[in-house]
């Protein structure tokens, strides 16, 4: 299990790194483009993805296209929502997207809806609604922000999951489809920081490339100690796919609350419980 372990610390990093942007004066826009530049070389030297592929006829461009643009744009809903709504909630709400993953599964992919995953679909979403509860007496406006931040994080990763099924369907290779993403996230973001340059005279900073690159790195290494989990349990691919979102859930809540002295309620405390219960019983059923 220590990839598994590797891979639930470098996504809470990610969140930690998100977190403390602002209080240390770092530009979310630049680290993430950086950070697209950083995972596509690492991809690139690790996971050596066959380029061929997509140089068909039938090269599946459009959800590539959708993925690229997709990826940075949650990066950013990412960062504002761990500002707004915190890591403890964030987290919790990225790794619930897998209610709307499954359902989508049901509905388009051919799924069967077994007993245990209709009941961890059930259980998952009272939890969204524990989560999104308000945590103390906030500002109804701020509030209403992380609200609407923490629903967009959980559709977000969810229509991430939905896009890359698509191209698994379309027989793309998983490393092929996230390096030509990647790359292509690289370049949108770098047209957006060029006119915001230009037009809002916004300075290129080394800090920010550096902070960047390091979120590349732990963005891409949740991805690559992941993919060693399953390749290193290769029959036991439920129990990493738990492990995984329960770890995050749980390593999430405690970093947030107890380094970052993020306040919950009883309520939400009883959510995170209720979103591991519903990740265990998703995780453990039989596919």
């Amino acid at each position: 299990m220590p990839y598994v372990l590797l891979a639930v610390a470098c996504s809470v990093l990610v969140s930690v790194l998100l977190k403390l942007a602002p209080r240390r004066g770092w530009d979310l826009g630049q680290m993430v483009t950086w950070n697209y530049l950083a995972a596509a070389l690492l991809c690139a030297w690790l996971l050596r993805p066959p380029p061929a592929v997509l140089h068909q006829a039938d090269a599946p461009w459009a959800p590539l296209l959708v993925l690229a643009v997709l990826l940075p744009g949650l990066f950013l809903v990412l960062g504002a929502s761990v500002r707004v709504a915190g890591i403890v909630r964030t987290d919790v709400a990225q790794r619930l997207s897998l209610l709307l993953s499954l359902a989508a599964a049901f509905l388009f992919f051919g799924e069967r809806a077994g007993a245990l995953k209709l009941a961890g679909l059930g259980l998952g979403l009272v939890a969204v609604a524990g989560i999104l509860a308000r945590p103390g007496p906030a500002a109804a406006q701020a509030d209403g922000r992380a609200w609407s931040l923490l629903l967009a994080v959980w559709a977000g990763f969810a229509l991430v999951d939905v896009t890359l099924k698509q191209l698994a369907q379309s027989g793309t290779p998983a490393s092929a489809a996230l390096l030509v993403a990647f790359v292509l996230a690289f370049a949108g973001m770098s047209a957006v920081q060029l006119w915001r340059r230009l037009r809002h005279k916004v300075a290129l900073s080394p800090h920010n490339a550096a902070a960047g690159v390091l979120l590349g790195l732990l963005n891409f290494g949740n991805i690559v100690f992941y993919v060693q989990a399953h390749q290193a349990l290769p029959d036991s691919p439920a129990v990493v796919f738990a492990s995984m979102n329960i770890g995050v859930v749980v390593l999430g809540a405690l970093v947030g609350i107890h380094g970052f002295g993020e306040r919950t309620s009883r309520l939400n405390r009883a959510a995170i419980g209720l979103a591991v219960l519903a990740i265990a019983l998703i995780g453990l059923a039989p596919r």
